[in-house]
Order: structure tokens, then sequence, then C-alpha cells
């Protein structure tokens, strides 16, 4: 990519953050471009879909707790790993409101472009999950596709108005049945 393009591409990512951060995975592209001052058809040519400009919005965010998993994986009690990657992972689903519905719909649809980072972010809860398993801290229970589905549902009760300010308390809810030897203070010290 020459240094030009490569340039109005990050400036637009730059800007399609701030707009999708404030009005959600449904913001206007034609927002975007505007602010971004360029025409609609140079978004499209840098991003042909919505799920395209998400997608690559998302992986930065997925690749980086794919990342942390291995981090975690590494250091600290499995139960510690899990419970600090989920409140993690929630925090990033939450960043862009509404986008838990393209997560859900993308993991089991091979040909979305936001599919491979989602399935990326599964592999890497799956683990520190089986770890934890492994360990006995964490549901037997319980597999990587449930942890996901149980990620996404705490990530919408976030983006819910009425539900928002109870979000923390029920993750604590979630993570101490998925994780049923720790208690209150072990859930809130994932915290971060």
């Amino acid at each position: 990519m020459r240094a030009d393009a490569r340039k109005n591409r990050d400036h637009l990512l730059a800007v399609a953050r701030v707009v999708v951060t404030e009005q959600g995975a449904d913001a206007s592209l034609r927002d975007i471009a505007r602010r971004a001052d360029v025409a609609l058809p140079t978004l499209y040519r840098h991003f042909p879909t919505r799920e395209a400009l998400l997608d690559t919005l998302l992986r930065e965010n997925f690749d980086a707790l794919a990342e942390r998993a291995v981090e975690l994986e590494a250091s600290g009690s499995p139960a510690e790993a899990l419970g600090t990657w989920l409140r993690e992972c929630v925090a990033v689903a939450r960043e862009y409101r509404g986008v838990t519905e393209l997560m859900a719909a993308a993991i089991g649809d091979a040909d979305s472009a936001l599919h491979a980072s989602c399935v990326t972010m599964r592999a890497a809860g799956t683990r520190l999950l089986a770890r934890a398993q492994a360990a006995g801290a964490a549901r037997a229970d319980l597999d990587g596709a449930e942890l996901f589905a149980l990620v996404a549902a705490l990530a919408w009760l976030g983006d819910q108005g009425s539900f928002a300010p109870r979000a923390d308390h029920l993750f604590t809810v979630v993570a101490s049945a998925v994780l049923p030897g720790r208690t209150d203070g072990d859930a809130e010290a994932g915290r971060h």
C-alpha cells in the first residue's frame, strides 16, 4: 500500500473509531466519510462493507485479547486468569454499542468479515476455560462456545440503558457461576 493510501486508511480508522464509539455499530458510514473529509467511495475503497470496517476496528482489540490470554495462561492462577480475561473481553465488546449482535451472528457465518476475529477470541477464551476446568476452578459443563455466548450476553447488558447500572454486579454473578470457587472479592479483584 502506498504511503498516502496508508495515511488515508489510518485517518479513516481513527475517525471511524470515534464515530462508532459515539453512535454504535450502526454508525453512519456517510458520517464517517464526512468527518474524515473524504468521499464515500474512498471509504468503500478501503472498507467495502460495514462488517469489514468493524472487523478492522475490532481485530486489534481481539488480537490484544488473544495475546492477553497467552500472558494470563503463563502467570496467575487458572481461575484468576479466566476471570480477568472475561472482564477484559466484556469491556472490549461493550466498547462499540451494538457490536455483540454482529459478533453473535459472525461466529456462525464463515463468510462474515468478523468471523475470523471472533473465532480467534473464542479460541483464546476456550484455552483459559479448559485450563481453569483442569484445575477444578471452573464449571466442567461449559465449553468455549457457551463462554463466548456469556461474553456477548454480558456485553449486551451494558448496552441496555435499564440494565447498564447493574452490568458490573451481573458480571460478578455470572463470573461466580463460571468460577464457583471464587468469592465476590476474587471476582472484584479481577476488575481493571
